[in-house]
């Protein structure tokens, strides 16, 4: 097997190569100023390393994570633009500096699509292929040969080991012969199921690739528990699996979410709430005089209470923390319709957003009395808790939003924010922000 030991160095020395190529050709201005170099640099390796980014997996393909580079051109340019904020640069056009940093980011993914397209036509011609084993057959073994059959993947499937004899031609022998087997063909990985091998033997395996360069990879047999992306942790040498390990407990997920909540709700706040909210005010005191703002206490990140904001739509009443809100709720105002229909009466939580209590994207937070009846009836309903509530989540542009009428309606909903929770990215928050404002554009039918 050829070690691809230079893809991560030059894919570094490109990146770098383009970014001060653009940057001196587009900007020498700016560039040439004493410590741009250092930052330009500096900030694409940082955001890369905390990204986890160059390292990839044999079978990640151009779309695996793709939010990946989408993730590190926003940290990226979030830098640049920070720069010139923050050192005595000329400013020039922010328009053009979009431009340079659009021109450079079409670049990197070029070169991004220019890499995979040119890996997978080498190893579909035998380059760079890894030539692997699996020790024992169960289930498992249909499913994991689909990976092996991907020609780009560059795997060489050779056949299986089990003790049950098979007249299949992929069939090697019992599992005892596997170590003369391995070391004539140069096998480098083994996939071993642990379901069909006793303890002595999985150590005999263990000592063999440790004394072979060889890697083993185990396949636990319990699907329920270990089907999940799980961690693994070291507790006084004791090494303990941690079964639910989310994208947000990582510190630069959680840096990076907060500061894109920061800025969206600031520029929300600025540019549309600040002539929005006195415009509503004088509306309302002519429709249905009373507050301009409801709020209400509900359940946050970690069941933590906090006041929610919006604007009000309904006539101020005692149950309001009881009542669910129902098609053509006769305590809804001809204003609040209207702001309800074009969903601008949840526009005031970007406070909520920038305070910290909220995300703009997550889990809709529920009052208080619901979270304790759904907490009860709905298995799992508190593991959308683990990350702050937003203003649009993934079931809601998925058409669960608003009343629900039936007990599957709550079920899909958590099983969507669920999804959200333990699949997140800021490629998944942009998708869900475009499709609610695509939604809310189009009116929706449980927008009431």
């Amino acid at each position: 097997m050829k070690r691809s030991l230079f893809i991560v160095p030059i894919s570094i020395l490109v990146h770098l190569s383009l970014i001060n190529g653009v940057l001196f050709w587009f900007s020498p201005e700016t560039y040439l100023m004493p410590g741009s170099v250092l930052v330009y640099n500096a900030s694409w390796l940082m955001a890369a390393y905390a990204l986890n980014y160059y390292p990839t997996a044999r079978k990640e393909r151009f779309f695996t994570n793709i939010h990946k580079p989408l993730q590190l051109y926003v940290l990226f340019g979030l830098a640049y633009f920070a720069w010139f904020s923050l050192a005595d640069l000329p400013k020039g056009d922010t328009g053009r500096q979009l431009g340079i940093l659009g021109l450079l980011f079409g670049l990197l993914l070029v070169y991004r699509v220019v890499f995979y397209a040119a890996r997978s036509k080498y190893r579909e011609e035998g380059g760079n292929a890894v030539n692997v084993v699996v020790i024992g057959r169960d289930r498992n073994l249909k499913k994991i040969r689909k990976v092996f059959d991907e020609p780009d993947l560059g795997y060489r499937y050779l056949g299986y080991f089990d003790n049950a004899h098979s007249p299949s031609p992929t069939y090697l022998g019992k599992v005892e012969e596997c170590f003369a087997y391995m070391r004539k063909h140069d096998v480098h990985e083994i996939f071993c199921m642990a379901s069909r091998l006793s303890q002595p033997q999985l150590f005999n395996l263990i000592a063999y690739a440790d004394n072979n360069l060889t890697k083993l990879k185990i396949i636990p047999d319990n699907k329920e528990i270990f089907t999940r992306a799980m961690t693994i942790e070291l507790y006084e040498n004791i090494p303990v699996l941690n079964l639910r390990e989310l994208p947000l407990d990582r510190p630069y997920a959680q840096a990076l979410k907060r500061s894109f909540d920061v800025v969206f709700s600031a520029l929300v706040i600025v540019f549309i709430l600040s002539w929005l909210s006195p415009l509503i005010a004088i509306l309302m005191q002519i429709n249905a005089p009373g507050p301009v703002f409801f709020k209400q206490k509900r359940h946050g990140v970690n069941k933590r209470v906090f006041w929610c904001y919006k604007f009000r739509s309904m006539i101020t009443t005692a149950d309001a923390d009881r009542r669910m809100m129902t098609k053509n709720d006769d305590r809804v105002t001809r204003l609040g319709r209207v702001l309800r229909r074009t969903s601008i009466d949840e526009l005031p939580q970007f406070f909520n957003v920038f305070l910290g209590d909220m995300s703009v994207v997550g889990p809709r937070p529920h009052m208080e009395l619901h979270t304790e009846q759904y907490q009860s009836s709905v298995d799992k309903y508190l593991v959308r808790h683990f990350v702050k509530p937003g203003i649009t989540g993934l079931a809601q542009i998925r058409g669960y939003r608003g009343e629900i009428m039936e007990q599957a309606d709550i079920v899909n909903r958590t099983r969507l924010d669920i999804f959200y929770v333990e699949k997140w990215s800021l490629w998944l928050d942009v998708k869900i922000i475009i499709k609610t404002i695509l939604n809310a554009v189009r009116g929706e039918e449980k927008a009431y």
